[in-house]
């Protein structure tokens, strides 16, 4: 699984960063940040929830 976030379509909701708080974070003005664009296996579930809730689909996650 490998990650993107776009910071230019984040709208600083941080759902993200709630549901998957080792693997997101929000920078000082609240964009989404990754922590690692390679999450671990058993992060797998709350980074595709957390793509799934982001309002502005700014999380996309390439399998493989």
């Amino acid at each position: 699984m490998r990650l993107n976030a776009d910071r230019d379509r984040c709208i600083s909701s941080g759902q993200c960063v709630v549901t998957a708080p080792g693997v997101f974070d929000q920078d000082d003005d609240g964009v989404v940040s990754l922590q690692t664009a390679d999450p671990p296996p058993e992060a797998a579930q709350d980074v595709r929830r957390a793509a799934a809730l982001c309002p502005a689909m700014a999380i996309t996650i390439t399998e493989g």
